[in-house]
């Protein structure tokens, strides 16, 4: 097993900071404002051939009450499974009863505690570090996470304690990216959860309580993947705090990283252009989809009408992916997700034969001729794959660059339908060849045939 480190502390002392200087990533959000940081964010660093897992917490201030329980609970989850707890304070505020409160806190965790003494630079050490030693943790270790002095030290003196990784070991998180997108307070976290089978990250019943995008690396029937929790997205006119628009941001990057997309839709609310702008995202950055309606438990019969009715309305060009009705707090139908997961991920990574293709392309052109173009039929002669995730289908013909869209949507539907690809969308390219013989001037009649010598000796006469 990898060693993991945890890092704790109160809001706001530069723990996500040093996070993301550790895992060298911008992963964790940064923001000159406490509370950033709410769920636990994994990450993997290395200290010349050693790598470790490093897990950013969010702040501990002692009050204990709504989202605040539930960071400190997520927080002491991040304490039980770390080897060693890098305790960060600020230099500049001093000591605090918030300081004194997560001191005694983790004397009784019963692991080793090194006290980081942050935003240290350009202060004289021994004058600031004198009151830290009242903590009875050890002695102040002065660090700068912005800029990464005092770092170095501090974690070689961490694995002289650790014991040595065991072969076999890796810090990278392979397998199938899925990433869980939607709108505020629809239930991505519960759904996280549900999956995962422990209160993984926050849920609550308050939106925006995610704000950065959870890595979550785990096994299910020998398959192993990475779940992403994103924060939700709402429209750009109803965003205000700076905060929201990073969380926007990072949740939009998650889409480009994942393989497939889980766009989580709430059953008690109307299918609205946000939800339709977010899955027009994920199909333009060609991720492979799986719709999940949730809080479908309770409805009656008349309102599931209704919802499928907007479903076909509203998401009508999601028509490539399963869909599925779900309730992710009691679980009713989560299970399903993961046929639908595997058989969309099977085929945005499918490699495709250049034969099957062009017998494929030659069927539908038979069946249904490309238009005239100023009088000349456009010709589709040959295809063959250009890439995968999400499949690309490359078209050589010539006047390629006047197949109008319909007929693009045509054959996207039959290589679709032909090739069985279920829960990815499908791009193809048109490349027209060019003619080998434009360059090239006419030879002299004169030299082709005798019929041309005849004709010419005629005329001398």
């Amino acid at each position: 097993m990898l060693p993991v480190i945890a890092l704790v502390g109160r809001p706001n002392v530069g723990k996500s900071t040093l996070f993301n200087f550790l895992t060298r990533t911008r992963n964790a959000l940064v923001a000159d404002m406490p509370g950033v940081t709410r769920d636990r964010l994994y990450g993997a660093g290395r200290v010349g051939e050693r790598p470790y897992l490093v897990v950013d917490t969010g702040g501990l201030s002692g009050n204990a009450e709504g989202v605040d329980a539930l960071m400190e609970q997520q927080a002491m989850q991040a304490i039980d499974e770390a080897d060693a707890v890098l305790f960060l304070v600020d230099a500049r505020d001093g000591m605090t009863s918030a300081d004194q409160a997560i001191a005694n806190m983790l004397r009784r965790c019963n692991k080793p505690i090194y006290l980081a003494l942050n935003k240290s630079e350009g202060l004289n050490i021994d004058v600031v570090s004198a009151e830290f030693f009242a903590l009875g943790i050890g002695e102040p270790l002065p660090v700068a996470s912005a800029h990464g002095s005092g770092v170095a030290d501090l974690i070689e003196m961490v694995f002289d304690a650790l014991p040595p990784e065991e072969e076999g070991d890796s810090a990278e998180q392979k397998g199938i990216r899925i990433a869980v997108v939607g709108r505020p307070n629809v239930g991505k976290s519960t759904l996280v959860n549900r999956i995962l089978g422990e209160e993984r990250v926050l849920a609550y019943d308050m939106p925006g309580t995610t704000r950065d995008s959870i890595f979550i690396p785990f096994e299910r029937d020998d398959e192993r993947y990475v779940l992403i929790d994103t924060a939700g997205v709402r429209r750009k006119a109803k965003v205000k705090e700076t905060i929201e628009k990073f969380s926007a941001i990072k949740a939009l990057q998650a889409i480009n990283e994942a393989n497939v997309v889980i766009l989580v839709l709430d059953a008690h609310e109307e299918i609205s252009d946000q939800d339709a702008w977010l899955a027009g995202h994920a199909v333009d950055s060609g991720r492979a989809m799986v719709v999940a309606v949730n809080k479908w438990d309770g409805l009656a019969s008349d309102e599931r009408d209704w919802i499928k009715r907007e479903l076909e309305r509203k998401l009508m060009f999601l028509d490539f992916a399963d869909t599925h009705f779900i309730s992710a707090l009691h679980g009713s139908g989560v299970g399903n997700l993961f046929d639908s997961i595997q058989d969309a991920y099977e085929s945005a990574t499918r490699k495709l034969n250049t034969p099957d293709l062009t017998r494929i392309l030659e069927d539908a052109v038979s069946a249904h001729q490309p238009p005239l173009v100023k009088g000349r039929r456009i010709k589709l002669r040959y295809a063959h794959q250009g890439g995968q995730n999400p499949p690309l289908i490359v078209v050589h013909g010539n006047q390629t660059a006047a197949v109008p869209d319909s007929y693009q949507r045509y054959l996207m539907n039959k290589f679709r339908k032909i090739l069985k690809l279920k829960g990815t969308p499908i791009r193809v390219d048109f490349k027209s060849g060019e003619n080998p013989f434009k360059d090239k001037k006419k030879p002299p009649r004169e030299k082709f045939g005798k019929k041309n010598k005849r004709i010419e000796k005629y005329r001398k006469k």
